[in-house]
């Protein structure tokens, strides 16, 4: 995976405000760490979140060891 898919498919699943995808694994592309600002996101808990997230990345899952989700949030909650 790389640090442009995994930002494209967050991007279409969640249609965020703001998206930013890091490459934690030394551009291996195993390990990520994931700030997603989204409306989609108002009203849920972050169990809830946590889960969009993993479903809307479920196509490269299985290629990557790590994802950090280390923002995940409405623009409300900014």
């Amino acid at each position: 995976s790389s640090v442009e898919e995994v930002k494209r498919l967050l991007t279409e699943a969640l249609d965020p405000t703001q998206c930013e995808v890091i490459d934690v694994s030394g551009n291996c592309g195993s390990a990520f760490d994931v700030h997603v600002v989204s409306e989609k996101f108002e009203g849920k808990n972050r169990l809830a979140v946590h889960r969009m997230i993993h479903d809307a990345l479920a196509s490269v899952m299985a290629k990557i060891h790590a994802l950090s989700i280390k923002t995940a949030k409405a623009p409300s909650k900014v």
